[in-house]
């Protein structure tokens, strides 16, 4: 089985968007040699995974075919893999997960967390790859109608301890799952607050926890100016980098971020803060 990257600190995962329409940066590594430019630049910067994706999954978006998805992301991991960079590959469908990994990518990053491709957690058990699974609970176009929640720490928990039985039951192995509370996928401000505040619920399930804030909506609206508008994506970086510092003292895994520098000296930080001693 392939290990998740364990670097003595909470590890950093590197977005990269190889799409036209994604909510930060879509359209802005489309090309080949744009996408493999800030992937290495991530790299050297000291990301612990690059996360390549070809389907935005923003509020509202539209799907993408199989083989589109395909035919953008496989010339940048197979560079990548030659390159030996570590990859994660962000897709919800199994026929583009085994293609990335026989590829060269590591880590299957599922934002279904399984339910939008049956055959998913087959294949993760079957190349036995580490494997994300994300809260969710639909597409893009349909997800902010479902953000409805009795208890949404207690809710998230058990539809990911769903997925994780699901998973258990196609032959995953315990130690390749991550989970991933979806902060923004049919969650409102409120939501990834409190799942924020709540992530010690996560942790004490036993599996690694990754934690993905960049530049999302619930950062914007509470850096709101005197205008009353939220702060643009670009205009989130800081408040990124305070996520992934408290995320990683509080003991998660991971964290996926688009501004790689900033959360690798913010998760370095908390490593020795935890530690109370530098981490060599």
């Amino acid at each position: 089985m392939t290990a998740l990257p364990r670097p003595g600190r909470c590890a950093v995962m590197g977005i990269l968007n190889v799409t036209p329409d994604s909510f930060s940066d879509g359209g802005r590594y489309l090309g080949v040699e744009q996408a493999l430019e800030h992937a290495h630049e991530m790299w050297a910067r000291g990301a612990d995974l690059i996360d390549v994706g070809g389907e935005s999954t923003r509020p509202g978006a539209s799907r993408v075919d199989a083989e589109t998805e395909i035919s953008r992301i496989m010339p940048v991991i197979r560079t990548l893999a030659a390159d030996g960079v570590a990859m994660s590959v962000d897709t919800t469908r199994a026929e583009v997960a085994l293609a990335a990994v026989e590829a060269g990518a590591s880590v299957i990053n599922d934002v279904s967390g399984g339910l939008a491709d049956p055959n998913m957690a087959k294949v993760a058990a079957e190349t036995g790859v580490p494997y994300v699974l994300m809260h969710w609970r639909g597409h893009s176009k349909d997800m902010n109608a479902l953000a409805s929640y009795e208890d949404v720490v207690a809710d998230v928990r058990a539809e990911l301890l769903s997925r994780v039985d699901e998973a258990l039951a196609a032959g995953v192995d315990r130690g390749a799952i991550v989970l991933d509370p979806g902060l923004g996928f049919a969650k409102n401000a409120e939501h990834d607050w409190a799942l924020l505040n709540g992530l010690d619920s996560f942790l004490s399930l036993g599996f690694p926890v990754l934690v993905g804030a960049s530049r999302k909506r619930f950062l914007g609206r509470l850096l709101s100016g005197k205008d009353g508008k939220p702060a643009p994506p670009d205009g989130r970086e800081n408040a990124t980098a305070a996520v992934s510092a408290l995320a990683a003292a509080a003991g998660a895994w991971g964290v996926r971020v688009h501004e790689v520098g900033a959360s690798i000296d913010a998760v370095t930080v908390a490593a020795a803060w935890r530690k109370g001693s530098p981490v060599v």
